[in-house]
């Protein structure tokens, strides 16, 4: 068994049980890519078993803090297991779900979703790709489903020198499929779609966007960042009156307005823009357009905390002009999916958004990913979604 020492004090995060470990931590020692390697402090102790990646800044991640764990297809079944476990316990209204969420299961770089009787895979960490089969395997004993569709094409695989790898690993079935939730369906594409086919993560939130729009009869609602119309078919589902979608995909907008069709609304009550939202939200200004609704869920503008500068300038950029479009009594469902940016600092940003425009309103609810999604104890960066709820004076 290879080994990894410490440099002197960097032993303390290992110690809370966080499961990372940079390059700078480490004093000496080393292993092959996803090699299973023994981490000791500057002094010889134990402190962990852990995956060795080599090409990447996060140099090593732990498995066990348990020295007499042995990390072989046993482990990963149990931890398998274990995950899909947890979530009948969770309060989870759909057919999909996440399964598996990386450290906060004990799997770093591991990432599975369920959508119906087909589960979808990342592999994004040298770790989960050394030990693939043996988690496939565990992956569809521990659901007793069939089917694996590997979605292993996020950039994070460059960081760990890994090449995209996509397609079936196990079984053999659709790509385009269909989810249930709460009480809407939403067409998936699991081979093109965002992450492994949809935003799982605000199941919920676009729950409670259907509810207020049901409580306060929305009339008009404008949706940001649309992507396939989730947040548009929940306004709709709670009886808002029309919904203006603007997202820079044609295709995506495209599967918008099918999913709109597919809950059987009237094409009427929903208009789609393919368009930039910043200058998109300055048109309607100049326009004198006003929106009882905002919906602001943008891609990540800050994947690390080195560009949370240049993306507080960009979130609170369209949260000025959202401020401006918003009704008095009007409702801001905002959002950050940035790593780099703390709940702190979302709210701070978007309260300077709000001063700038000259408005104020009450922050009615913190919002964050489903509970499919969790954050632990030990693993706070598994908080990466931050949302609030905005009432305008």
């Amino acid at each position: 068994m290879k080994t990894v020492r410490l440099r002197a004090g960097k032993e303390r995060s290992l110690l809370r049980r966080h499961p990372w470990i940079f390059e700078s931590a480490i004093a000496k020692g080393g292993g092959d890519p996803g090699e299973t390697v023994r981490v000791e402090g500057d002094q010889g102790q134990f402190l962990g078993w852990a995956a060795f990646s080599p090409a990447s800044k996060i140099r090593a991640r732990v498995w066990s803090f348990d020295e007499a764990q042995r990390i072989d297809a046993a482990f990963f079944a149990s931890a398998c297991a274990s995950a899909v476990k947890a979530r009948a316990r969770f309060d989870i209204h759909s057919n999909a779900m996440r399964l598996v969420h990386g450290e906060s299961d004990g799997l770093p770089g591991l990432i599975v979703d369920r959508y119906g009787d087909t589960l979808v895979a990342q592999f994004a960490s040298s770790g989960v790709e050394r030990w693939k089969e043996p988690i496939a395997d565990a992956l569809l004993a521990a659901t007793g489903l069939s089917k694996l569709y590997e979605r292993s094409d996020a950039s994070s695989r460059a960081l760990e020198g890994l090449p995209e790898a996509t397609g079936w690993l196990r079984g053999l079935g659709e790509v385009e499929l269909t989810l249930q939730e709460h009480d809407w369906q939403l067409a998936v594409n699991i081979a093109e779609g965002h992450k492994t086919g949809f935003y799982l993560d605000q199941r919920d939130s676009r729950k409670r966007f259907a509810d207020y729009a049901r409580r306060l009869k929305f009339a008009r609602v404008l949706n940001c960042y649309c992507y396939t119309g989730g947040f548009t078919v929940a306004a709709l589902t709670g009886g808002a009156a029309h919904v203006t979608s603007i997202d820079s995909s044609g295709p995506a907008l495209e599967k918008a307005a099918a999913n709109v069709a597919l809950n059987g609304f009237d094409a009427n009550c929903a208009t789609f823009m393919d368009a930039d939202v910043n200058a998109s939200l300055r048109q309607f200004i100049d326009q004198g357009r006003s929106f009882d609704a905002i919906v602001l869920d943008p891609p990540k503008f800050a994947p690390t905390v080195a560009h949370a500068e240049r993306a507080a300038r960009a979130y609170k950029d369209i949260n000025r002009l959202a401020f401006k479009l918003l009704e008095p009594g009007g409702v801001l469902f905002t959002y950050s999916c940035s790593g780099g940016i703390s709940a702190d600092l979302f709210h701070k940003i978007v309260a300077s958004a709000g001063c700038d425009a000259g408005v104020d309103g009450y922050i009615h609810e913190r919002m964050g990913g489903a509970p499919d999604h969790p954050m632990t104890v030990n693993f706070p960066e598994g908080e990466y979604l931050k949302g609030l709820v905005v009432m305008r004076k």
